[in-house]
């Protein structure tokens, strides 16, 4: 297993130099082995590295006794050292497979005379109680330490204590009546019941349990008024609510009335703390009553750190469920204006508020109103979340500070949001941020310019007028080289591209480039490139890739570029189409696809194994073909030629009695024209289908990327239905799988021209569809026109390369190891045919930086089957279920490690190729192909006996006695 951990896990660098897994532990063994504590403490504080490294269960468990034997025989530090090491892997832990041993070494050391040993094995315990969470004598002895005379030993078993009752009911319905005498009796310090009182907030396995715990601690609220013990028991109060659910909205006014009636702030602080841990867990579970509550709380306190955290629970409110159900009216109680509400009156005195924070909150809030309540009374909330918004952006844009930068944030979210659910306010809302963009800070101008492109890759809001004053700035703008500068020559970069919704004219792209040639360095030049590259501005980028060119020091960076130059200059191609003029189409295409072909040819050579630009290739492979499938239509299209002229075939038709002479001499070019348009058809199915796989092998990629994928899937889909409406099937096609769901969700100005183009084609292929008889379409030049114009109007949207080909926000990777699995990978296992072979898969999940950020995994499906390579001996007959396998089983990844295994048949002898494939599941049950496939190979050989029977049938010599009774009772 180690050996095969080594194959896929080597790219990771471990010291000064790479080690697989065996030399490793090795290393570290001989460090603990050592009579020096520092090289012992240095070994085992390496093993968290170790873990990371090779996180497959053969190493961790070996790993994990040695720490255990370190623990058992060494000193107290290098216990401390192990605990550590514990507590950084603890994820690992379920890992160890001989959990008894590792528990009996660790366990042995409480029986230590020394309190501090005692102490450190308890803390050692608790960190394991994951995996030993019904052990009794870990049980007893925790119970037993609480009674001990050492702080040192009590504060462990506490900490122990804590973490078992949180794993194991029985531990926890043990311990509780123990830790209720504790912290009731006379005898025990203030300072330890602090600490005891916190472990009953795990006290919700079943509903007395937490029942009993509540009521205790309303005794303890009561009984000690004191600020830390309030303060720790309201805490304690609420997570245990937040845990057992049937609670919380006791607990909601429990914290309101304290919120309300106790004058001590630490204890008002605390309570909104809690309040806001609640509002974001449980927002169903707010009553109007409890809002109404808290509103009036934080129009009558008079201290603006209190004000901005009750302001902080509502904004947190206003973004829920909770908001609908504040303004929904009682039964039988009146109507009553939005104004008249405390929320509302709460949110307009704080708009403008001289505290920025609670500014901010009380903008967040009119803006969640407006966008979640549609009520009529609730409109003129619109115009006064704007115009508090519009003061807060003047506020803060003028300021340089860390806060005011975070109140901008929020604003300007808000704004966004604002104008996405009232398209109407978008004007007045983009106004005013032109307006501020030329006197606001630059750390402000930035955020502006962000919030600008938002908006407009929403709503087609920044008309041409006022690309004026974007160039003046810009200019203004380039004439510093500070890094702030530069990230904001990007972002006002990107706002120009947005905003000119055609290519750009010859004046901007002249400012752009002697901005950059004067200002900036290579890598702002490069990310305006893949702006202009995602906004399909391509002339531009194919100018900037092309300077970039000589500026870079990598060869694969240098393919990179000149890649991208190649695929920016073939959609500049395509730009040049014309409706109605084929042969000029024609011709664009082959100029592209020649562009297209030594583009993919630079790409192929910039990859690398560690980056080897799957998506890249794979994206641009499927745009190649999409454009000779374009191309070949077009030529079919033109292809047909018909004799007698149209107006006397119907003549000739109707003498003759044969329908397809209305069409002249075309019935065998009908025929040859029928097979080509239907070979056409199932190719641009083929295209949509890899277009689909190459979606569903994007696990990683965000939600514009899918969605281009998407875009183009559905072109192909919508030119193959075209085909087959207009000739190969037109009585049969249906348009209602095929017509458009309307432009509600468009998230692009390049998804909205797509929409369009669609949403024109299906219109033009249903009239025509209707318009002419079923044979009729042979002599029209309708359905060509139709065909090859819908060609030109898809080619005619820039294609935009979305984020993911660029850039990967998001990584997630599979390693999986299998066993048995041979020394060497091309050698076989030998298993013998009246076996079955146990096959164990095991996985890890490995993540980057920003784990979960676009989707996650809920379970891991693998799939495992068996291919008969080669076969040695006789021919038997044998049934078809024991020739192949084919199994699939989901599981569930914990702590981002799985693990199952297969039984494999191979009654055939010879060699077998077992492929076992992993494909992921998210949380809404889709399922994603991410690979990886492993490969193994199985020998299956002829078991002993067997053999000897069939030698000794072969030489004639009958089986004896002994074999015979054999024989007899195998059959059974």
């Amino acid at each position: 297993m180690a050996g095969s951990a080594k194959s896929f896990l080597a790219d990771a660098g471990y010291g000064e130099q790479e080690l697989d897994a065996n030399s490793a532990l090795m290393e570290l063994d001989k460090g603990l082995r050592s009579g020096k504590l520092g090289e012992q403490c240095e070994a085992v504080v390496r093993f968290p590295r170790l873990f990371q490294k090779y996180p497959f269960p053969i190493l961790i468990n070996s790993a994990f006794l040695k720490l255990a034997d370190v623990f058992r025989v060494g000193n107290n530090f290098l216990r401390l050292c192990v605990l550590k090491v514990t507590q950084q892997s603890e994820k690992h832990l379920e890992k160890i497979l001989n959990v008894d041993e590792f528990v009996k070494r660790v366990f042995s050391v409480i029986h230590s005379n020394d309190p501090v040993a005692r102490a450190i094995t308890l803390r050692m315990l608790g960190s394991m109680a994951s995996i030993i969470p019904e052990r009794k004598n870990a049980h007893h002895s925790i119970r037993q330490s609480l009674d001990s005379h050492d702080n040192v030993e009590v504060e462990a078993a506490i900490f122990a204590a804590a973490n078992f009752s949180a794993q194991s009911k029985d531990f926890a319905v043990g311990i509780c009546n123990k830790i209720s005498e504790m912290i009731q009796g006379l005898a025990t310090p203030v300072d330890l019941k602090l600490k005891l009182i916190p472990i009953l907030q795990h006290m919700h396995h079943d509903a007395s349990l937490a029942s009993s715990s509540r009521q205790l601690l309303q005794q303890l609220v009561t009984s000690y008024p004191s600020t830390k013990m309030v303060i720790v028991t309201l805490h304690t109060f609420t997570l245990l609510a937040a845990s057992s659910l049937v609670d919380i909205p006791k607990q909601i006014q429990l914290l309101l009335q304290y919120l309300k009636n106790d004058p001590r702030k630490a204890v008002k602080r605390l309570a909104i703390q809690d309040l806001k841990l609640l509002a974001n867990k449980t927002p169903h579970t707010w009553s109007r009553e409890n809002i109404q509550a808290l509103c009036e709380s934080a129009l009558n306190t008079p201290y603006d750190s209190l004000k901005m955290g009750m302001l902080s629970v509502l904004s947190t409110l206003s973004g829920t469920i909770a908001i609908k159900q504040y303004f929904s009216s009682a039964p039988g109680a009146a109507a009553t204006t939005a104004r008249s509400f405390d929320l509302v009156k709460l949110a307009q005195e704080c708009c403008y508020h001289n505290n920025r924070g609670i500014a901010a909150h009380g903008v967040r809030i009119l803006t969640n109103i407006s966008a979640s309540c549609q009520e009529k009374d609730l409109l003129p909330l619109e115009q006064d979340a704007v115009f508090g918004l519009e003061a807060l952006l003047v506020l803060c844009s003028q300021d340089d500070s860390p806060g005011a930068q975070a109140t901008l944030k929020i604003t300007l979210t808000c704004m966004v949001k604002l104008v996405k659910c009232r398209p109407h306010l978008s004007q007045s809302v983009v106004e005013s941020l032109l307006t501020q963009l030329h006197s606001a800070q630059d750390n402000a101008r930035i955020l502006m310019c962000h919030c600008l492109a938002a908006i407009a890759m929403q709503l087609p809001v920044l008309a041409d007028g006022i690309l004026g004053d974007l160039m003046d700035l810009y200019k203004l703008i380039g004439q510093s080289a500070t890094d702030k500068k530069q990230e904001l020559l990007v972002s006002l970069a990107t706002v120009i591209f947005v905003s000119s919704q055609k290519a750009l004219s010859t004046e901007i792209k002249t400012v752009i480039k002697q901005q950059l040639e004067n200002a900036s360095n290579g890598w702002t030049a490069y990310r305006i490139a893949r702006q202009a590259s995602r906004m399909g501005n391509h002339d531009m980028a194919r100018e900037l890739y092309q300077s970039l060119l000589t500026q870079v020091a990598s060869e694969h960076f240098y393919f990179w570029l000149n890649s991208l130059k190649e695929f920016s200059h073939a959609e500049q191609c395509l730009t040049g189409l014309q409706e109605d003029n084929y042969s000029s189409a024609l011709s664009c295409i082959a100029e592209a696809l020649k562009s297209y072909h030594k583009g993919i040819a630079s790409l192929t050579a910039a990859s690398t194994p560690l980056n080897p630009l799957s998506f890249q290739c794979g994206f641009v492979k499927l745009r190649i073909d999409l454009l000779q499938a374009f191309s070949q239509l077009i030529c079919t299209c033109n292809s047909l030629k018909t004799s007698p002229p149209p107006a006397i075939a119907t003549t000739i038709a109707m003498t003759s009695g044969n329908d397809l002479q209305r069409c002249g001499r075309i019935s065998n070019q009908a025929l040859t024209l029928s097979l080509q348009m239907k070979h056409s058809m199932e190719e641009f199915r083929n295209l949509a289908t890899r277009y689909g796989d190459l979606y569903q092998s994007s696990f990683d990629a965000d939600s514009a990327t899918l969605r281009n994928v998407e875009l183009q899937q559905q072109s192909c889909l919508l030119i193959s239905h075209a085909i087959e409406a207009l000739i190969l099937d037109p009585e049969s096609a249906s348009f209602q799988e095929y017509s458009s769901n309307g432009t509600a969700h468009v998230e692009s100005e390049y998804e909205r021209r797509m929409m369009s183009v669609f949403n024109h084609v299906l219109e033009e292929v249903e009239s025509l569809n209707r318009k002419y008889a079923p044979v009729s379409y042979l002599v029209s030049n309708s359905f060509k026109s139709c065909l090859c114009n819908a060609v030109i109007a898809l080619l005619k949207v820039p294609l935009s390369f979305q984020r993911y080909f660029f850039q990967k926000l998001q990584s997630t990777s599979i390693k999986l190891a299998l066993s048995p699995s041979p020394r060497n990978p091309a050698e076989p296992i030998a298993v013998q045919n009246n076996q079955q072979l146990a096959l164990k898969v095991e996985g890890v999940v490995q993540h980057g930086s920003k784990p979960g950020l676009f989707r996650k995994i809920q379970s891991v499906c693998l799939n495992v089957s068996s291919v008969l390579q080669s076969k040695s001996g006789q021919d038997y007959k044998i049934p078809i279920d024991n020739m192949t396998n084919e199994m699939e089983q989901r599981v569930e990844p914990h702590n981002d490690y799985f693990s199952t295994q297969f039984l494999l048949n191979f009654v055939i002898l010879g060699t077998h190729n077992i492929t076992v494939e992993s494909s992921v599941i998210d949380s809404n049950g889709i399922v994603w192909k991410t690979g990886p496939k492993t490969t193994i190979f199985v020998k299956s050989l002829e078991d002993p006996y067997s053999q000897q029977v069939r030698l000794q049938q072969q030489q004639g010599q009958p089986p004896s006695q002994q074999q015979q009774q054999r024989t007899a009772y195998s059959r059974f």
